[in-house]
């Protein structure tokens, strides 16, 4: 794992990125980063990442309350 900040993400973003949030709809419904999609983390495996292209690097955050 590695922690970036958002000058990082950003970059990384504008180079064609995928940003993920792995927490629960509900709180992703209430709030999330644009341009992020959502996979539960207790959903994350293969079936629920196949419209992730595998070409493109990926992010993957959750909001930790800190």
């Amino acid at each position: 794992m590695t922690t970036i900040g958002y000058p990082e993400l950003r970059r990384l973003l504008d180079q064609g990125t995928q940003l993920v949030e792995v927490l629960p709809v509900e709180e992703y419904a209430e709030m999330h980063l644009p341009g992020a999609v959502n996979i539960p983390l207790k959903t994350l495996d293969a079936a629920t990442t196949t419209d992730l292209d595998r070409g493109c690097p990926v992010v993957v955050y959750c909001w930790d309350g800190l």
